[in-house]
């Protein structure tokens, strides 16, 4: 095989790891529940879940990939024990990108809806939310709008991981990832002048007992350890793909931890965006799609100059959309060419066909399959959502944990010495730690499986 093709800087890879993080999960939930949940309390909560169990996840995927240098189709073959069957499990992880990939692009396709609404002057000045609400649901009832959307935003993200990983990936997406740190800071700084930036920034951060207690502590607690684990797009080999594209200059555990912060940078700064502009005219926010084409749809519309802002606000929402595209369109591509052995061109060119078919029942789901309601859910999209979310990606980081101590997998001892090759924090290698990577953060794993299974058939 080839030489593996590798990042030219680490900041490349360093945003675009971190792109693959950042994504609507950011946005639409985290200023919510940060809010909802006693502000500065969360947010101490969040981060203690991140550094105790986010970037750990990271570190495991990350060392996958740099040691096997395989996407998720080789990378256990190589890591196991000969005769063993760990690599079995590929079968249901690479599933979980297509199906992640059946409904994203649709959402992905709404944002440049939006986005170009604003862009041309297409959103009436001075709409409510009920207005705001009902254009939407048109919009879903339109199939043919949603799919020209939908295949332009693919269309585009295909062609730049067609290009290559340095030049593709890494020239296109890191100016793209500078961008949306620029816009996101540069709104954020806007929203200090905004009339109701005191109130909703002392309604997102203030330390707020009171909502604490409403909720329950244990509740915060859940919410915040879920939110540090599914914010970072761990387990379904996504990271782990481009473990396989870093260098061995610098430690793993560095690379985590910079992952880390800037994924909970644009979470943070989002809120800073989201509160002061829904306290400032009066709009209730609200968590989910409903916050970003419902609520702030009517906050730009009834802003002066809200054809600007909302045209960035929704180029900075396309955009982390998009790098979540790219990079899962990544992971999928890599493991097409190592399966088959064909040219990252065919497997482009396959895979976009594929994923626009598989596209159609969550788009159709919201007007000619509107009736379909599979398993009780709502649409078809929202079980999309749940097989992701709350089975492939949690199963997936638990047997990744297991697969990296386990005396038949990679084993401890060689997980310790890749994550620790290079420059920066190392991983300690002490008992203690073996058995929190090897039990703790196992049954950490269990009880979100199990909390979200509850919440959903409890």
């Amino acid at each position: 095989m080839s030489e593996r093709s590798q990042f030219s800087s680490r900041l490349g890879f360093l945003l675009i790891a971190a792109g693959c993080a950042i994504g609507l999960g950011n946005v639409w939930r985290f200023p919510y529940i940060t809010g909802q949940y006693g502000g500065a309390i969360f947010v101490l909560l969040y981060l203690l879940f991140l550094l105790g169990v986010g970037v750990p996840l990271l570190t495991v995927e990350l060392a996958i990939g740099r040691s096997s240098k395989r996407s998720i189709a080789k990378a256990f073959n190589i890591l196991e024990t000969p005769g063993t069957r760990w690599h079995l499990n590929k079968f249901w992880l690479i599933p979980g990108s297509y199906i992640l990939m059946s409904f994203y692009g649709l959402i992905t396709g709404w944002l440049l809806y939006y986005c170009y609404k604003f862009v041309t002057g297409g959103v009436e000045q001075g709409l409510t939310q009920d207005v705001a609400a009902a254009n939407f649901s048109e919009l879903l009832q339109n199939p043919l709008t949603m799919f020209v959307c939908m295949s332009t935003v693919t269309v585009v993200c295909f062609v730049i991981v067609a290009m290559g990983v340095e030049r593709g990936l890494e020239k296109i997406t890191k100016p793209l990832m500078l961008l949306l740190l620029a816009l996101l800071v540069f709104m954020s700084i806007r929203s200090v002048m905004l009339p109701g930036f005191l109130e909703g920034i002392s309604y997102y951060l203030k330390p707020d007992w009171s909502a604490l207690e409403k909720h329950g502590f244990l509740e915060a607690l859940w919410a915040a350890m879920g939110q540090a684990f599914f914010t970072l797009s761990v387990g379904q080999g996504s990271i782990e793909i481009f473990g396989t594209y870093v260098n061995r200059k610098h430690t793993l555990v560095s690379e985590a931890i910079w992952i880390g912060l800037l994924d909970t940078f644009v979470a943070l700064l989002a809120g800073f965006v989201i509160f002061p502009a829904c306290f400032s005219y009066g709009v209730q926010p609200d968590a989910g799609p409903s916050l970003l084409f419902v609520t702030m749809n009517t906050v730009f519309a009834n802003m002066v100059g809200g054809d600007f802002w909302g045209a960035l606000f929704f180029m900075f929402m396309l955009i982390a959309a998009m790098s979540t595209l790219i990079a899962v369109y990544e992971s999928i591509i890599a493991i097409c060419m190592e399966v088959f052995g064909i040219s990252r061109v065919k497997s482009v060119v396959y895979n976009f066909v594929f994923i626009m078919l598989i596209s159609l029942p969550a788009l159709f789901g919201f007007n000619y399959l509107s009736f379909v309601h599979p398993l009780g859910f709502d649409t078809i999209m929202d079980l999309q959502d749940f097989l992701i979310s709350n089975n492939i990606l949690p199963l997936g980081s638990l047997f990744m944990v297991l697969f990296i101590t386990a005396k038949t997998g990679m084993q401890w001892k060689n997980y310790i010495a890749e994550v620790n090759l290079g420059q920066g924090p190392k991983m300690l290698s002490s008992t203690p730690v073996y058995w929190y990577f090897h039990l703790v953060l196992p049954l950490i794993i269990a009880a979100l499986l199990l909390v979200g299974y509850i919440k959903i058939f409890g």
